[in-house]
C-alpha cells in the first residue's frame, strides 16, 4: 500500500513538472504574440502624430480618423490578399518586394536625419508652410493624410509579410 501511495505521488510530481513546462510554453508565446501585436500598434501610433502637427485642434480628430480608416484600407484590402496570393504563388519575390519596402524606410529616415543636420532647409520648408492660404488647406489636409497613409502602407507591409 505505501508504494502505491509513493507511485501516486510520483505521478502527481510528473504531471507537475509537466505543467510548469507547458507554463514556460505559453509564457514565451504570450511574449512572441505581443510583440508582434506591438508592432501593429506601434506601426499605427509611428505614423499619426506627426501628422497632425500644425492643424486646427478641431481637425485633428478627424484627420486621425481618415488615417485610420486609410490604414484599414489598405491593410484588409489590399495588404492581407496581396501577401496570401504572393505568399501562395511566388513565394520568393515576398524577400525583394520587402528589401525595396525597407529601403525606401532608409530613405525616410535618412531624411529626417538630414531635416535633423541641416536645419535650414526645414525651416525653409516649415516658413512655407505657416504661410499656405486658407482656401489650400484642405489640400494640404489631403497631402499629409495621403503620405501618413504611404507610409503606414510600408510599415504594415513590412510587418505583415
Amino acid at each position: 500500500m505505501a508504494t502505491g501511495l509513493i507511485a501516486l505521488l510520483d505521478d502527481v510530481a510528473g504531471l507537475a513538472k509537466v505543467a510548469a513546462a507547458s507554463l514556460d510554453d505559453v509564457t514565451a508565446q504570450a511574449v512572441k504574440a505581443g510583440a508582434k501585436a506591438a508592432g501593429v500598434v506601434i506601426d499605427d501610433a509611428a505614423v499619426t502624430p506627426r501628422y497632425v502637427v500644425g492643424f486646427a485642434a478641431e481637425r485633428e480628430l478627424p484627420i486621425v480618423g481618415r488615417i485610420a480608416l486609410g490604414s484599414l484600407k489598405n491593410k484588409l484590402l489590399y495588404l492581407l490578399p496581396a501577401a496570401l496570393a504572393l505568399s501562395l504563388v511566388a513565394p520568393w519575390l515576398i524577400t525583394p518586394l520587402l528589401m525595396l519596402g525597407g529601403a525606401y524606410l532608409c530613405y525616410e529616415g535618412t531624411e529626417k536625419v538630414y531635416e535633423a543636420l541641416f536645419p535650414h532647409r526645414a525651416h525653409q520648408h516649415e516658413a512655407a508652410v505657416a504661410g499656405v492660404a486658407v482656401e489650400d488647406v484642405q489640400g494640404f489636409e489631403n497631402e499629409k493624410v495621403s503620405g501618413a497613409i504611404k507610409t503606414d502602407f510600408i510599415l504594415s507591409a513590412e510587418i505583415m509579410a
